[in-house]
């Protein structure tokens, strides 16, 4: 079963986050995410307004981690012996001393702020939109010394290109902020860090960084690495004007994922595509989509020849070389002995200038890549209806359990008995 998309843009806090002065101010930046709140706001007062998202925000959080977590699934059932506890080969240790490095710059009130068990669903709370409440500390709160560690963290955990999509797409947001013009919800410096665990040698433990466009979950345990759910993506991909005119980020990603479906041969064209007709948002594996099930469909690559079939494997390696650049190839290892069993999927046009969506699914990675409808910038739109390859959602996800080294950690425990 291929599951629909959702084009309903969610709200979500946290128990204990906005306060309703928080709620209230964000109406305009929730407004822009979502049509139909212009046509509410028509006949309700802002209190009314802030109640309502209130409880939205609580029945999507309630909703969607009712279930603990078993992982995407093709059916439902997970695809045991997958993953395993082994020597990866590639050291750790300089993620684990430019964690330590930035948890030492950290007052005694941030680290109650920041630090987090490696087992807290914690983890799981992480959403794209930019009004949601997020923990830990921001780059906003930090002073120099403790913004240079966080960097220094994430040089030593993101290859040279990891790091700089990440950076570009934090100033990609401060774009946002000058031509939306709203400073309180957007901007380069509104990301946020927390630590799971303490770094160890031997002990898992992990990191995340959220913010609008931007979500890295960083999974340690011993030398193994786990880099998902990673979440990229902005609007606008490429600077108009301001601070940062000129910057662009995910051509490369949308650009090689068109070159390959122009590669096909038209019947395998024919299997990969879906829907020629893309008119609204298909990701399906962003937030709180953690045990989503979406069975494989299109394209398998068992059919492609050698050319084709290296295409394919050099998108997938696009999104996984944004990890250092050891574990990467570890990462590709595991993504090989199931290249046969990866499937290729794409919804949209084929013209040079299209908009689509495509999946690349196997039972240990998944991608997704997706032009989205206008959000915040809406009201500069040819098409406010219509995706916009100005708006760029990719979420990358490890199926079958081993999300956030879910699977790494549950083996992990049967081996050390903790108490939680």
């Amino acid at each position: 079963m291929l599951h629909k998309p959702n084009h309903h843009h969610h709200v979500h806090s946290h128990s204990h986050g906005p306060t309703r002065r928080d709620f209230v101010t964000s109406l305009v930046c929730a407004a822009m995410a979502s049509p139909w709140v212009f046509r509410q706001q028509e006949s309700q007062s802002p209190s009314e307004i802030a109640e309502r998202f209130r409880k939205m925000s609580e029945n999507y959080e309630k909703e969607g981690l009712a279930a603990p977590f078993k992982g995407i699934t093709t059916n439902g059932e997970v695809m045991p012996g997958l993953f395993e506890i082994k020597p990866a080969g590639v050291s750790t240790e300089p993620v684990r001393n430019a964690a330590t490095a930035f948890i030492n710059t950290l007052t005694s009130v941030q680290l109650a702020r920041t630090i987090y068990p490696v087992d807290d669903v914690e983890w799981r709370k992480w959403m794209n939109q930019h009004f949601y409440a997020r923990q830990g500390i921001s780059f906003a709160d930090m002073n120099d010394r403790q913004r240079e560690a966080a960097y220094g963290l994430m040089r030593a955990s993101l290859s040279t290109q990891g790091f700089e999509l990440t950076r570009n797409i934090m100033r990609l947001n401060e774009t946002l902020a000058e031509l939306s013009g709203d400073h309180d919800f957007l901007g380069e410096w509104l990301y946020y860090i927390q630590i799971y665990g303490r770094p160890s040698a031997t002990e898992p433990w992990g990191w995340k960084l959220e913010g609008h466009h931007a979500i890295i979950n960083y999974f340690v345990l011993g030398d193994q690495v786990v880099m998902t759910p990673l979440f990229i993506g902005s609007e606008p991909v490429k600077a108009p004007s301001g601070k940062y005119k000129g910057i662009e980020i995910l051509q490369k990603e949308q650009n090689d994922g068109l070159e390959l479906l122009r590669a096909l041969p038209e019947a395998q064209q024919k299997k990969a595509v879906l829907n020629f007709s893309k008119t609204g948002n298909n990701n399906l594996t962003e937030a709180f989509k953690d045990n989503v099930v979406i069975d494989y469909a299109g394209l398998r690559t068992n059919e492609l020849e050698g050319p084709t079939r290296q295409r394919l494997r050099d998108l997938i390696q696009l999104y996984v070389s944004n990890m250092d650049d050891g574990h990467a190839r570890v990462k590709m290892d595991e993504v090989d002995r199931h290249l046969d069993n990866t499937w290729f999927t794409w919804i949209g046009g084929a013209q040079p200038d299209s908009v689509f969506y495509y999946r690349v699914q196997s039972p240990v990675i998944m991608i997704e890549f997706d032009h989205q409808l206008p959000a915040n910038l809406r009201k500069f739109a040819a098409d406010p209806s219509k995706p916009t390859r100005q708006h760029i959602h990719c979420v990358v996800r490890t199926p079958n359990g081993n999300d956030y080294g879910k699977d790494l950690l549950r083996q992990h425990y049967l081996a050390h008995p903790h108490t939680t």
